[in-house]
């Protein structure tokens, strides 16, 4: 089997939303799987020393527009959450606890933490909201808001934060192809070609 692609989002990025119900299907229809892979953009920004879009003159007006046209042309619910963005870290340590149980499971909870955010404006940067989402899925609710505060599940996303920062993710969402980079969630046509011809 070939390697998985890895997905790398923030639970706070309209572009990781905008390609989560569908990247799965996408890569399996080239013969793949996906590993998915949240991060925290805010560690990433304090690298960089950028601000999220929304927060950057022009460009935030331009990306404000640019999601709710690529919501329609993806056919998915989109409207702006407040407050916009968030702390994620409740959402991205309770997707590494469900997925060393359940990888599946892990991935309906994650597209559907970011349903809740982006298209029925629910704050997931609560635990209690987190944790009241993963209900809904038949998570067990106490075992996970336990999970949240534990050193070992903050310590694993911090793991994962450092690991993407190494291999030079730093914006969401981004895919890492057989070790080649691609940013951004208009670049999954890319993607494919990469993986039909395999590389250029």
């Amino acid at each position: 089997m070939p390697d998985p692609i890895d997905y790398y989002f923030d639970f706070s990025s309209p572009y990781g939303y905008l390609v989560a119900d569908q990247i799965d299907a996408y890569a399996e229809r080239h013969g793949r799987t996906v590993k998915w892979r949240p991060f925290l953009l805010g560690v990433v920004f304090q690298k960089t020393g950028q601000k999220p879009l929304s927060e950057q003159p022009l460009k935030g007006d331009y990306c404000r527009h640019d999601w709710r046209r690529f919501a329609r042309l993806m056919g998915v619910p989109y409207h702006e959450p407040e407050p916009f963005p968030i702390a994620t870290q409740a959402a991205a340590r309770a997707f590494y606890w469900t997925a060393d149980q359940d990888e599946a499971l892990a991935k309906r909870l994650a597209r559907t933490l970011y349903r809740a955010y982006f298209a029925e404006g629910k704050d997931i940067s609560s635990p209690e909201i987190v944790t009241g989402i993963a209900r809904a899925l038949g998570i067990d609710m106490d075992a996970l808001a336990a999970a949240l505060q534990s050193p070992e599940i903050k310590e694993r996303l911090k793991a994962e934060v450092s690991a993407a920062i190494e291999r030079g993710v730093f914006g969401s969402p981004t895919f890492i192809v057989d070790g080649e980079m691609f940013w951004g969630a208009d670049r999954l046509w890319q993607i494919k070609r990469w993986i039909e011809q395999g590389g250029w």
